[in-house]
């Protein structure tokens, strides 16, 4: 079992930047390929961002390829989600998941086997 818990979320206005956490309890995450996600009222779950175990392979969504970074400090057993140049539309409840198969970045949610409780993020016009 691994728990997860995001933080770093807000209000900010468009253009502006948020960093998201999320840390891991209860196993090394270094045994895990993670994933970001996002759930806007009234949509499903969407595939933000992914990385393996290493670092070395990462995966984005379309929408925020070149505007967001995914990264990771094993030694401090946790995630991050670098958001910059963020958008309306952007906002969301941010998610982030672990898979016990390290090597992929999957975009799929199916894939993960543990989730965290989510944090807000909220970008204004």
């Amino acid at each position: 079992q691994v728990q997860l818990v995001e933080s770093g979320g807000g209000l900010v206005q468009a253009g502006g930047s948020l960093r998201l956490s999320c840390v891991g309890s209860g196993r090394t995450l270094s045994s895990f390929a993670m994933g970001w996600f996002r759930q806007a009222p009234g949509k499903e779950r969407a595939f933000v961002a992914a990385v393996n175990w290493s670092g070395g392979r990462t995966n984005y969504a379309e929408s925020v390829k070149g505007r967001f970074t995914v990264s990771r400090d094993n030694a401090k057993n946790t995630v991050y989600l670098q958001l910059n140049t963020l958008k309306p539309e952007d906002t969301a409840v941010y998610f982030c998941a672990a898979d016990q198969v390290k090597e992929r970045a999957s975009s799929l949610p199916g894939k993960y086997d543990y989730w965290g409780q989510g944090t807000q993020v909220t970008v204004s016009s």
